[in-house]
């Protein structure tokens, strides 16, 4: 009998969404910013295309790995606060016990629906229950490393094609306002989804990701232009 796949829970698809989101816009205004930047020190389209597929494979691999290491680390912590709280149970029932009741207490019910809720809610599932009051993450719910991974390495490369094209593509006499432009939407789209994700403002994320994009790009075009020949 074939072996049932795994559904991904909503915190796992969450995290792929974030870092697929995260890393396409990492790709935008890092691109962004170093084709900007050589494109206004030279004209040479053959460089200004290199440089942006330097800065796509550098900034793809950071950005796989750096999530691998920030989701790893995330699971190695959870993992000792299982193995910490797992002993606190064993030794020292009543204290998490306590802990938990006061908790609950402290929301406004009454002392004897506290320990009733405590009770119950212990002796159902102590370690999840216990870890996710302590610690406050529910211990169900796992993201995966490699998963993250995966989506910022799709995402980065995807998300830094759109500058590279648009510097290198149009016409020498609007190839830079050109690519702000595409920048500026693509940033916006990031933004307004980056938002919507964490219930956020809308019209302040697409506003705070696009002024960051922008000065980016005039930061490194004016370096650029100060090796301009």
């Amino acid at each position: 009998m074939p072996k049932e796949k795994k559904k991904q829970s909503l915190s796992e698809k969450i995290n792929v969404m974030r870092a697929s989101v995260m890393g396409a816009n990492d790709g935008i205004v890092s691109v962004a910013g170093i084709v900007v930047g050589v494109a206004s020190a030279q004209s040479n389209n053959h460089a200004i295309f290199l440089a942006g597929i330097a800065g796509m494979l550098a900034g793809t691999i950071s950005m796989a790995m750096g999530e691998w290491v920030s989701v790893s680390t995330q699971r190695d912590t959870e993992k000792r606060a299982l193995e910490k709280e797992s002993t606190a149970l064993d030794g020292h029932y009543e204290e998490e016990f306590n802990f938990i009741r006061d908790k609950y207490q402290a929301t406004g019910i009454s002392n004897e629906l506290a320990t009733q809720a405590t009770h119950e809610m212990l002796s159902a599932d102590p370690l999840d229950v216990a870890v996710r009051e302590r610690y406050g993450f529910n211990p169900k719910e796992k993201t995966s490393a490699i998963a993250a991974a995966m989506a910022s390495m799709i995402s980065f490369p995807t998300g830094s094609i759109l500058p590279l094209v648009s510097i290198t593509m149009f016409p020498e006499d609007i190839k830079m306002m050109a690519t702000v432009i595409a920048v500026i939407i693509a940033l916006s789209i990031t933004g307004y989804i980056a938002a919507a994700l964490g219930g956020a403002n809308r019209l302040k994320a697409v506003i705070r990701n696009v002024v960051s994009g922008l000065l980016t790009m005039f930061v490194t075009y004016a370096i650029g232009s100060l090796f301009a020949h």
